[in-house]
């Protein structure tokens, strides 16, 4: 098997990202079984190509989730002048772009199989909680944390504030669509949901010093 570099050292490419999106087609037509000549096929590509790039199927589907959650990005916060609208404009993009992303039928497929084979010790969970919730984490908290060393926002503890965040914006939304409520979420809801559960947030957290406080409506 050839060597490849780790995907998340390189940019995708458009033709990587083209494979990847046909993965996540698979998995919502398919579910469980996915192999790595279905997807040789469905993306017309080499197996071996599909070697080079991702390793094996493991590597095939870490770069999967890994394309699928870097859809979920918050706005775009200027570091040299934090204040409050910019902070609740970029949480509210997150939340919108998060609620876009597990709301679709690919990552409601990928959940799907990767929650029905948690009991088989697969792969697929631990890729998917390293690479997606967690992941997913780690890009939102600096920014938690650059509100909170602008005396926008107040907590003790990073961890415990975007777990606060992820349960507002989500709510039931996610294991609903797991069990297959047929939820229909438009883009108008979704901004009116992100908007909600981000006055939510910075009601819960908001610093003495910030002003205007947002209250709930």
């Amino acid at each position: 098997m050839n060597e490849s570099r780790p995907l998340e050292e390189t940019a995708l490419t458009p033709r990587q990202e083209a494979v990847l999106d046909a993965v996540l087609e698979l998995m919502a037509e398919k579910g469980e079984g996915l192999t790595m000549t279905a997807v040789a096929r469905r993306a017309n590509c080499s197996k071996e190509t599909l070697y080079k790039w991702f390793g094996d199927r493991d590597g095939l589907l870490t770069a999967t989730v890994r394309w699928q959650a870097s859809k979920v990005r918050a706005g775009n916060y200027d570091r040299q002048k934090r204040d409050a609208a910019s902070l609740r404009e970029s949480l509210e993009r997150f939340a919108a772009n998060w609620l876009s992303v597990i709301s679709s039928r690919t990552s409601i497929a990928l959940n799907r199989v990767a929650v029905s084979q948690a009991s088989k010790d697969s792969s697929l969970g631990r890729i998917l909680l390293a690479n997606g919730r967690f992941a997913i984490g780690e890009r939102i908290k600096p920014l938690l944390e650059d509100g909170r060393d602008a005396g926008l926002i107040a907590f003790d503890d990073t961890e415990t504030a975007f777990r606060t965040f992820f349960g507002l914006v989500g709510r039931d939304v996610q294991i609903r669509l797991l069990l297959g409520d047929m939820i229909e979420m438009s883009k108008a809801e979704i901004e009116r949901d992100a908007s909600l559960a981000t006055t939510q947030f910075l009601t819960i957290f908001g610093a003495a010093s910030a002003e205007p406080r947002i209250r709930l409506t």
